[in-house]
């Protein structure tokens, strides 16, 4: 065979070639178009043959119930699973803040599983919604933030303290969350949890001096004001507070008015507590018969009194 007529049997098999792979992408190409339209079809006569949503199985780790759900999802009528939007129903439920996260999932025929974690109240304030005459009693978590708070035992609620020393900040027409929060909640579930006896008589915490100084003020039933360090160990604190509140029962006359944990350590390692206490009020009987003092741990009520640990 001539150079040419290789050359034209060479082009030959190669036009040939490339249209048999034409020929075959094409046929392939077809083939998988058939089959997507198939099963789009599939799908669409089974949706359109889907049952309405009929059980709404709830998973949660706190006070939510079902009832709630339905409610905030608000479905229509005959609406089955394929006809829901995932993400919209997802939305509605972190909207109201109590929901932390969810997740929501079909379970055909009938069935949406919806499973949520909560936040958990760990003290509570009072808002003063614009346009409305009472204020609100709303909940703080421990990210700070605000909500309502649906489904709680009411006793459980009297026993939060309440919040002070702080301005509520609104974005968008949300309360922004409140800064700090965390050790707040710190405090709070160690005295809680080990000092359940003093956290009793607790009223208010205030965060006026959170940011600034470093501090957390507590009000309580037996002492007007105590003041703790935020960034030192609350355990001990509570621990020294519980030792001198069993020292001021000893004196009833001199209760305690102020006690300050929050002013440091000496240089052999105890700590420095500044503590006020209340004027007595003796009788004339008592101012005409009067002696000098014993000694105590609490001479000289008019002025602070420091005691070291």
């Amino acid at each position: 065979m001539s150079r040419g007529g290789r050359r034209r049997a060479i082009f030959s098999w190669v036009r040939t070639t490339i249209f048999t792979i034409a020929l075959i992408g094409c046929g392939a190409l077809v083939w998988l178009g058939y089959e997507v339209w198939h099963e789009q079809s599939h799908v669409l006569t089974h949706a359109a043959s889907l049952p309405p949503v009929k059980e709404i199985a709830l998973s949660t780790d706190g006070v939510l119930d079902e009832a709630w759900v339905k409610r905030t999802f608000a479905l229509q009528a005959g609406a089955t699973l394929m006809d829901l939007d995932l993400q919209q129903l997802h939305d509605r439920m972190l909207n109201g803040g109590q929901v932390l996260a969810a997740s929501l999932t079909r379970r055909f025929p009938s069935t949406l599983a919806v499973q949520l974690t909560e936040r958990s109240p760990v003290a509570r304030v009072m808002v003063q919604p614009s346009g409305e005459e009472l204020p609100r009693e709303l909940l703080v978590a421990r990210d700070g933030v605000v909500y309502t708070g649906i489904g709680y035992d009411p006793a459980m609620l009297r026993s939060l303290v309440w919040l002070d020393g702080f301005r509520l900040v609104r974005a968008e027409g949300r309360i922004q969350p409140i800064a700090g929060m965390a050790q707040v909640a710190d405090l709070i579930a160690k005295a809680r949890n080990e000092a359940p006896h003093l956290y009793a008589t607790w009223k208010v915490v205030s965060l006026a001096r959170l940011q600034s100084d470093g501090e957390l003020e507590v009000r309580s039933a037996e002492v007007e004001k105590i003041i703790f360090g935020a960034n030192q160990d609350f355990f001990r604190q509570l621990a020294q507070l519980d030792m001198l509140l069993e020292i001021a029962q000893s004196q009833p006359d001199r209760p305690l008015r102020e006690v300050n944990f929050a002013i440091g350590r000496t240089a052999d390692g105890r700590m420095q507590v500044p503590v006020l206490l209340d004027r007595p009020e003796p009788s004339t009987a008592t101012r005409a018969t009067a002696r000098p003092p014993a000694i105590s741990p609490f001479n000289n009520p008019q002025k602070k009194t420091t005691r070291e640990f």
